[in-house]
């Protein structure tokens, strides 16, 4: 019998349990068009995988951890190799979700086989069960090449954060009828080539809505609408540990404020030696 892990609230450690417990599958998720709405939220650590995956039904190694993680300014210097090294420990901090793995910038454009290349590798050292790539109609012949050789695809449109030097920037898009009719194109390019779901980010509301009514897999908003039949945002956003954040984003904490207020009493317990005390030492016993 298979051994999976689930969450001790009492060690805060993943331990063995007796009874396995089923992943979700990419079918399962594809299935939820119209219905449930799928929750999704970005993870780039074992630890924040144990707490998040019995909430969500699908864990994102977005490359948002090249800005989260390691302070780059984007995602386009994220490597495959960070990729891997963090997809491996989302995929062993969770039992129940559907983890995806981002495809870094420069790993998969240059042709399907490129491509292919790189997810075979990603989804081999993660074990995460399925890859999301940037770009709409250029990319549909990877997707379908990808799909027809057992990964699955999400596909991501709109606002795709790779390419923000040509876009010269992160605001909406699909204000403009040229750029709307574009977007609306590239969806629907790549749902027909295979995508089993369709992150659609940063784009005025009524598109969204429209794309989310025009293809047949899940659509997965970011800046979007709530017409989408799923939500993601990148976790520390929804966290507060950041003081700016998108208008898209609402903050369901603040927790940089409270790291904060506790560093501060850890340094003045240090500081006026109350730490450690009488209980956090190894003391012989009479």
């Amino acid at each position: 019998m298979s051994t999976t892990f689930t969450l001790d609230t009492a060690t805060s450690r993943a331990h063995p349990v007796p009874e396995p417990v089923r992943r979700l599958t990419v079918p399962a998720i594809a299935k939820r068009k119209g219905g449930e709405p799928i929750v999704m939220l970005t993870a780039y650590t074992a630890r924040m995988a144990q707490l998040l995956d019995p909430h969500c039904d699908m864990l994102l190694v977005g490359d948002s951890l090249g800005q989260v993680i390691y302070g780059l300014d984007t995602t386009v210097r994220v490597t495959l190799d960070m990729m891997c090294a963090h997809g491996a420990a989302v995929v062993r901090g969770s039992y129940r979700s559907v983890v995806v793995v981002d495809m870094p910038f420069g790993s998969y454009e240059a042709s399907p086989e490129q491509a292919f290349a790189s997810a075979a590798r990603v989804m081999k050292e993660t074990g995460c069960a399925a890859v999301k790539l940037e770009g709409g109609v250029a990319m549909a012949e990877t997707i379908a090449f990808l799909a027809a050789r057992g990964i699955p695809v999400i596909a991501h449109v709109g606002l795709t954060p790779q390419a923000v030097n040509a876009l010269g920037g992160y605001g909406a898009r699909g204000k403009s009828q040229a750029e709307h009719d574009k977007i609306l194109g590239d969806a629907k390019a790549v749902a027909d080539a295979g995508a089993f779901a369709l992150v659609i980010e940063g784009v005025m509301e009524p598109l969204a809505r429209k794309i989310t009514e025009s293809v047949s897999c899940p659509t997965i908003g970011i800046g979007a609408s709530p017409a989408c039949d799923g939500q993601v945002l990148v976790v520390d956003d929804m966290l507060g540990m950041f003081e700016r954040v998108p208008r898209f984003v609402k903050r369901f904490d603040d927790l940089a404020a409270r790291i904060d207020t506790t560093a501060k009493a850890y340094a003045e317990a240090v500081r006026d030696r109350s730490f450690p005390g009488p209980d956090n030492l190894y003391i012989p016993k009479d």
